[in-house]
Parts: C-alpha cells; sequence; structure tokens
C-alpha cells in the first residue's frame, strides 16, 4: 500500500521536470529563435520590422580574414568600467548583465557608456575561419546616441575568476532581472592584457539587426574553463547567428 507520505512526494518529483518545461516554454513565446522557421534565416519575413536582417549590406557578425584587414594607426580603446552590482536576466535568448550608470569606453576622444553585456555560444565572431567556444558582447552608447558593440572571445584553457560570480549566479528562470545581493562583478578583470582590435561598421547580431553599430572586436581572446562553458551551455548550448557577407566593407587592424 502506498502511504500517502509517498503519493505526495512522488506528484513533487513529477513537477520537477515541469518547471523546467514550462521555462522552456516560456522562452518559446519569443518571435524569433536560432533555430527552425523562426531562426536566423527566417528573421527578416518573421515581421517588417525586422526586414533588415534580409536586406541589409552591413550585417553582423562577420569572419575576419587577417590577410585582408587594413593596418591602421587606430586610437586605443580607453576602458573605464567600474565595479557593479550584478544584475542579471535570461531575456530567452541569451544571459545578459545590465551595468549600473558610471562605466564605459572613450576612443578617439569620445566617450561611451555601458548598458550592457551578453554572451553567445558559440562566438558569433570569427577569426580566419575560426570559432571559439564563447563570445561576449559589451554593448555601449555615446551622447550622439550612436552604439559602439565590444566583443571578446573566449578559449578553452584555465578558470576565469572574471566569470565566476557570473556563472555561480545564472538566472534560475527567464525574463525577470535578478539583483543579487552582495555580488559585484568587476569588468576590467574580464578584458584580455592587451586590447589591439578589428574595427568595422555593423549591426545588431539579433533582431531587427539596425545597421547602427560601430565594432570592435579584440584580437586577444581570453581563458574560461571546460566547466564554465558547461555552466552556461546548461541554459544555452547555441545562441549565435551566422556569420554575414562583408560586401565590401574595410576591417580595420590596430597595429
Amino acid at each position: 500500500m502506498i502511504s500517502r507520505m509517498t503519493v505526495v512526494s512522488l506528484a513533487l518529483a513529477a513537477l520537477l521536470p515541469l518547471s523546467a518545461q514550462a521555462q522552456h516554454a516560456q522562452h518559446a513565446k519569443h518571435e524569433w529563435t536560432y533555430a527552425g522557421a523562426t531562426g536566423p534565416a527566417k528573421w527578416g519575413a518573421i515581421k517588417s520590422d525586422y526586414v533588415t536582417c534580409k536586406t541589409g549590406h552591413q550585417q553582423s557578425p562577420i569572419d575576419i580574414h587577417t590577410r585582408t584587414t587594413t593596418k591602421a594607426d587606430l586610437d586605443p580603446i580607453v576602458f573605464e568600467y567600474q565595479p557593479s552590482p550584478l544584475k542579471i536576466i535570461d531575456n530567452g535568448h541569451t544571459v545578459q548583465v545590465n551595468y549600473a550608470p558610471g562605466s564605459g569606453m572613450a576612443i578617439g576622444g569620445v566617450r561611451h557608456e555601458l548598458l550592457q553585456f551578453h554572451f553567445h555560444t558559440p562566438s558569433e565572431e570569427r577569426i580566419n575561419g575560426k570559432q571559439y567556444p564563447l563570445g561576449l558582447h559589451l554593448v555601449h552608447r555615446n551622447a550622439d546616441n550612436k552604439l559602439a558593440v565590444v566583443a571578446l572571445l573566449f578559449k578553452l584553457g584555465k578558470e576565469n575568476p572574471a566569470l565566476t560570480n557570473i556563472f555561480n549566479n545564472l538566472p534560475k528562470e527567464a525574463d525577470v532581472e535578478q539583483t543579487v545581493e552582495g555580488v559585484t562583478i568587476d569588468t576590467m578583470q574580464i578584458l584580455p592584457p592587451t586590447q589591439g582590435y578589428y574595427n568595422f561598421p555593423g549591426s545588431l547580431t539579433t533582431p531587427p539587426c539596425s545597421e547602427e553599430a560601430n565594432w570592435f572586436v579584440l584580437k586577444t581572446p581570453v581563458d574560461m574553463s571546460k566547466a564554465q562553458l558547461a555552466q552556461f551551455h546548461k541554459l544555452y548550448k547555441h545562441n549565435a547567428r551566422p556569420v554575414q557577407h562583408l560586401n565590401g566593407r574595410v576591417v580595420k587592424e590596430s597595429k
């Protein structure tokens, strides 16, 4: 004879996988995805606001071929990131960290405020055809409302301490920003020691794919461990747009 306690325990156990399914169902409500009928090849047809995903001529990401870049005396990027409380959200497409005001970068004397950063796996940017396990996009906006995106590439290697506070506090539910009490992040610690970069005009890599972004892809990848990548893969295993045609754009490379 099955006891009342056993019945209750079985019922609770049955609900556990349903909670994960419910979260995936919540993700499924989003009108665009990374696969199938609402995947990247179809974004431009989902609605008129997304048509640039199909018709644009300066789309991102791209595959950067170093033999064809134009080497130039580009202004260095001056990073001015401050520690920030961890405000994190699973927005149904990626894990995003919303940054407190007061941090940013300057290039050529123009300051850009850091708004947020988010992750893509594998990396959206490629270098000579090579795709990395993870990419990070730091999204900035200047006083003229122009976007500047700094992309970092992660390679498998040592554990990255700068990612620990983020990946140990990944959201447990979608579409709800969580402020993690007592946890701060220091984005300066994520950056590579050398900060040469590739620069080109491009777009948002997600709908509406607006061609309004100035891209800075840092040349030096940084380490992350297999365990850290596995942590991220518990939420997302593939959320990267395929590379887009260059269409005559010049990719500049800092010397």
